[in-house]
């Protein structure tokens, strides 16, 4: 089981993240692989100060990539979109 600090590996701050957080007040997280909602809410709460009330996760696979002759593959992740309670937010998000 990962610590909190494993759990969340880091904010994704994409064109469409930034639109889903704009529009549903979603925030997505690349989290560990094994990590499973119950943790993944447990660790948000804990270490942003924050109420979630809804978690969604989505293993991300790996694709074929080439560099000129050079083959081989992204790694696999796994992705989690988070809804918070009315009134609470992330810094990391916005600004």
């Amino acid at each position: 089981m990962p610590s909190l600090h494993d759990t969340v590996i880091r904010p994704l701050i994409t064109e469409k993240s930034s639109v889903a957080f704009q529009n549903r007040k979603e925030y997505t997280f690349e989290v560990h692989p094994s990590a499973t909602k119950g943790q993944i809410r447990t660790a948000l709460e804990t270490l942003f100060d924050v109420t979630v009330t809804g978690v969604r996760t989505m293993q991300v696979r790996r694709n074929a990539k080439a560099r000129g002759q050079t083959r081989g593959t992204t790694a696999a992740w796994k992705k989690a979109v988070v809804t918070l309670k009315d009134g609470d937010s992330i810094a990391v998000f916005e600004g």
